[in-house]
């Protein structure tokens, strides 16, 4: 199925093209029923019939809804509807870091604020998930300041057993 500005898929409305990736494209669309805008990453459709990409799209919703954390975009749902897989994911308005940082050197205590941010978000490592793909494109700065990391598509969960004979995350 084609996606064009204005598809219906499931209870969302397409409204605007956010960025292209590896792994889908990113929408913002409209939750009809919850009256809300949301982002949507869909999967492509050529990796839809691919049950290695399924299962990393599966996997990066999971990781995602283990994740609580306020510098971290939320999860709503993984859905399925008229043929397409996608992901409903909060909308952080604002620039990525990458963008911000186009525009010239960031001010210390700023750049400082939002390093700080950036390792808070990043304590899902303890939870043995490991972003992979953090890097300024991955990361928004709102309008207020609030700072969130985007993209878990590459994470990857440390299986239990390793992370037990690994020593390096002791005290």
């Amino acid at each position: 199925m084609a996606i064009t500005i204005g598809t219906h898929l499931g209870s969302v409305q397409i409204t605007a093209l956010l960025g292209r990736g590896g792994m889908g494209e990113v929408y913002r669309a409209r939750d009809t029923k919850l009256k809300r805008d949301v982002a949507i990453k869909i999967l492509p459709e050529e990796f839809s019939r691919d049950p290695d990409r399924v299962g990393r799209f599966q996997r990066e919703a999971e990781v995602l809804a283990s994740l609580n954390h306020p510098h971290i975009a939320a999860i709503y749902s993984l859905e399925e509807a008229d043929g397409s897989r996608f992901l409903v994911l909060e909308l952080v308005e604002g620039l990525t870091l990458a963008d911000r940082l186009k525009r010239g050197q960031l001010p210390i205590e700023e750049a400082l604020t939002i390093s700080k941010r950036i390792c808070e978000a990043i304590e899902a490592h303890e939870k043995g998930i490991i972003h992979r793909d953090l890097k300024p494109a991955n990361i928004k700065v709102t309008p207020d300041s609030i700072v969130k990391v985007l993209d878990f598509g590459l994470a990857k969960v440390r299986e239990a057993e390793a992370q037990a004979s690994d020593l390096s995350n002791s005290p």
